[in-house]
């Protein structure tokens, strides 16, 4: 008489392992580099050597060449023949003030605008943003200052861009606003008085009230230039 063997299978479904998608390497030494110019570890006008940032990161020169020139389409860099690339030089008060002046009369009318035209998807990507911007707020640390910096700009380019105007949200990201203003000098209270500002803007915005939401975004920008104005007073 044969033996009868019975074979029983487990099937019990097992869920897929999701695999995080690796960071750029380039995206990485970006922002190595992003920070060092934002903190003035590079300073303003100084010499950026290639090799000495290919020893410092550990890195071959693709990925910095890479980074350098994401920078100086932000005008954080400027490259000349036969020398190579320096940090670029600050602003001076003079073009603080125009800068200002131009953002009074742009990004007022954006968030009015913005209050009757963005989307729910687009005011709760701009809620995120504002959690994290104080989330990250947390300490001195100058990298949290180089990413609050970051993540600012992108704060009122989604305004601008909720607008619905094309000619405003190009005029302003050609600007690179934010990349400049807080390369100026390094304080804890620019990040903490904006991040209160901002929730005005928000809840205007969430409201759908074009006026408040006006109103709001021009005193964030006139109490901003306070802020920044103090950098060219020391």
């Amino acid at each position: 008489m044969e033996a009868t063997i019975l074979v029983i299978s487990d099937k019990r479904a097992v869920a897929p392992t999701q695999l995080k998608r690796p960071t750029r390497l380039g995206d990485e030494v970006y922002s190595a580099l992003y920070e060092q110019l934002m903190s003035r570890q590079i300073a303003p006008g100084g010499r950026i050597s290639v090799d000495r940032l290919v020893r410092e990161l550990g890195v071959s020169q693709t990925p910095i060449r890479e980074a350098l020139s994401r920078l100086e389409a932000q005008g954080l860099v400027v490259k000349a023949h036969l020398i190579g690339y320096s940090a670029a030089n600050q602003m001076d008060n003079a073009r603080l003030h125009q800068l200002y002046e131009l953002r009074l009369l742009l990004e007022p009318f954006a968030a009015g605008r913005a209050a009757l035209n963005m989307t729910e998807e687009a005011l709760t990507a701009l809620i995120k943003l504002a959690a994290e911007m104080q989330a990250g707020d947390a300490g001195p640390q100058v990298e949290a200052y180089g990413r609050f910096a970051q993540l600012d700009s992108d704060f009122h380019d989604l305004i601008a861009h909720a607008s619905g105007n094309e000619l405003v949200q190009e005029t302003l990201a050609n600007l690179h606003t934010h990349v400049h203003l807080f390369r100026l000098f390094y304080h804890a209270r620019v990040t903490t008085d904006a991040i209160q500002e901002h929730q005005q803007i928000i809840e205007a915005l969430a409201a759908r009230d074009s006026r408040a939401a006006e109103a709001a975004m021009r005193h964030h920008i006139e109490r901003s230039r306070g802020r920044f104005a103090s950098a060219f007073e020391r």
